[in-house]
């Protein structure tokens, strides 16, 4: 994972849950000269953000010796007009999971609880992770991770 879209997690329950927040900054890179009169927050980056919380919760699901790659979006609703400046609260679920692949869903919502994206079903292939410790590196750049990490593997 190169790009982390998540600025923190806030919750993680293995084989169940996962909670992160994102603020969609109209300083972000993704802004920059891409709109000349109104910023608006890219549907692909909600979406890959709701991913990212899912994605985060399999890996740690099955001690990062996977690597989850998103293969299959059903049910994807993302508003056409979300501007910069929104915090949003991220939740995914995973449904079901094995070895081989996991199903989840995530959906996006305002601090307040307001509804603000969704994706019904989201498959991933799994792909054995030869170096989970570089895995675990990436993912201690976000804020509230360690605690996370230091539950499902006593040495890191």
């Amino acid at each position: 994972m190169r790009f982390l879209f998540i600025d923190r997690i806030t919750k993680m329950e293995k084989g169940k849950t996962a909670e992160g927040i994102k603020t969609f900054s109209l300083a972000d890179e993704c802004h920059r000269n891409h709109f000349s009169k109104s910023a608006l927050v890219p549907g692909v980056l909600l979406i890959e953000t709701m991913a990212q919380v899912l994605g985060w919760l399999i890996n740690y699901s099955h001690d990062f010796k996977f690597l989850a790659i998103m293969s299959l979006l059903e049910g994807v609703r993302v508003p056409a007009t979300l501007r910069p400046g929104i915090a949003v609260r991220v939740r995914g679920e995973i449904l079901s999971t094995a070895s081989s692949d996991s199903l989840g869903r995530a959906w996006a919502e305002s601090l307040s609880g307001e509804s603000i994206a969704q994706i019904d079903r989201i498959l991933y292939t799994h792909r054995r992770n030869l170096e989970p410790a570089e895995l675990l590196r990436w993912y201690r750049y976000v804020g509230g991770i360690e605690g996370f990490v230091a539950e499902s593997d006593g040495k890191t």
